[in-house]
Parts: C-alpha cells; structure tokens; sequence
C-alpha cells in the first residue's frame, strides 16, 4: 500500500496515535498517486483542531529518527496550508492513512 511495507505503515500508525490531538492523517504526493520511485519521500498532512507545531516536530522526529524506516517523511498541518492547489491536491487525491477512533 503506497509503496509502505505492512510493518512500516504500523510504525507510522503506532506514531499517531501516540498524539490524541490527530483526528487524521492523509498521505498525499507520489505515495497516494501511486507514481512513487525509489526513495520518494512520504508526504503526510495532519488534521486535529488542537494539532500545533510541536506535535508535527516530534512525529517527524519519531518517524525519521527513532523508527527503523527507510523513508523520510515531510509532515504538515493541514489547517495551516495556504497554497490552494496543493489543498485541492490532498483532498482530491490523498488517501487517508489514519483516523482516530
């Protein structure tokens, strides 16, 4: 799925959820378009009313630095996107990876 080992997409799931603040997480880029290469990045935008910059600077240390992954992964708030067409682009094509229970 998105060019991510089973094993991988668990890490990054296991790393969301350790922030009750992410309501979702879509991937969007290469990854969920499906024309990816190797060693594309994965692009991830977070959506939680209370998501602030801390919480994007530790998942983007939890997922680059402390997990065994092979990828490096660009994290942003959703909420604090300005560029309209990229907005469009995740909601158009971006596949939601997680959403809080």
């Amino acid at each position: 799925m998105y060019g991510l080992l089973d094993r991988d997409i668990k890490y990054i799931i296991k790393a969301l959820e350790q922030h009750y603040e992410i309501e979702k997480a879509i991937i969007f880029g290469s990854r969920a378009m499906g024309n990816y290469k190797k060693g594309s990045d994965v692009d991830i935008a977070i959506i939680g009313e209370n998501v602030n910059r801390s919480i994007i600077y530790n998942l983007e240390d939890c997922l680059n630095e402390v997990y065994p992954l092979p990828y490096f992964f660009d994290i942003i708030q959703y909420n604090k996107i300005t560029n309209e067409n990229l907005i469009n682009h995740i909601d158009s094509q971006g596949k939601i990876i997680y959403t809080k229970k």
